[in-house]
């Protein structure tokens, strides 16, 4: 069986050398899959891909268990641009593009910002998202929401990733425009052959595209298994796929939840 490309075994992160923000958190991405990260807001889902891609220094954080295996090389606690250098580019969930400098300015600056000297095509990236190629002169702070995640998609892309890290693809963005934009996911997976590891609270639409998913709650997988397998997970349904009814509840408290109905009858 081929060794994965991205292997992330009992991962722990700490904060400020005190707050345990990631414990054992363990996930992998073959080559070409398109796998999905899921949970709330603050489950721990950012900070995994921080520090697969080695932007968690910047966070006064470190990874103080577990490995992150790259093609079988460790990457914990790299620099970003050594780890973009080997093949990774992560698209943040905040801070995407550089407001001031326009479209093609920004597709510049990751090859800038990694010494290389050449200057790679925009063009690819035009391909896939048509409306940067009309909008290539226009200063980024005038983009729509979905336009800038367009931008910060192509940008990762002029690194000519093998692993592409997306953080919320879907935060602020209108149904119609997650939906195009993870199309256009899928097609850049299918024809670049890259592994897209896919961070998202919107459960529903990563899983109509992901090989697989994995469920974060407090800093630990609860759950994981291709999609067909999720949906059909009672739990899942209930919290994620937004069949549940009255109070919002965590993942751990709908389970414990059945349980106790299982145990007094």
């Amino acid at each position: 069986m081929n060794e994965p490309l991205l292997r992330v075994d009992q991962l722990e992160v700490v904060y400020h050398r005190v707050l345990t923000a990631v414990q054992g958190v363990s996930l992998i991405a073959g080559r070409g899959q398109i796998v999905a990260l899921l949970g709330t807001n603050g489950a721990g889902k950012t900070t995994t891909l921080r520090a697969i891609s080695g932007f968690i220094g910047m966070d006064d954080a470190r990874v103080t268990g577990g490995s992150v295996l790259y093609k079988g090389e460790h990457l914990e606690n790299r620099q970003p641009h050594e780890v973009t250098a080997r093949g990774i580019a992560l698209v943040p969930e905040r801070n995407k593009v550089f407001e001031n400098l326009t479209v093609s300015e920004n597709l510049q600056v990751p090859r800038v910002a990694a010494g290389t000297k050449s200057k790679p095509t925009q063009e690819p990236v035009y391909e896939y998202f048509p409306v940067l190629a009309r909008l290539r002169n226009r200063e980024a702070g005038y983009l729509s929401g979905g336009e800038r995640q367009m931008l910060a998609i192509g940008s990762a892309l002029m690194c000519a990733p093998e692993l592409l890290l997306v953080d919320e693809l879907s935060l602020g963005l209108a149904p119609r425009v997650v939906e195009e934009l993870m199309q256009r996911l899928a097609r850049i997976r299918n024809e670049l052959g890259l592994t897209i590891l896919l961070v998202e609270q919107n459960a529903a639409v990563a899983l109509d595209f992901a090989d697989y998913g994995y469920i974060l709650e407090n800093g630990r997988i609860v759950l994981d298994g291709d999609p067909q397998r999720l949906r059909g997970h009672q739990d899942i349904q209930e919290f994620y796929l937004g069949t549940s009814k009255g109070a919002r509840r965590s993942y751990r408290d709908v389970k414990q939840y059945r349980r106790s109905r299982r145990w007094y009858g």
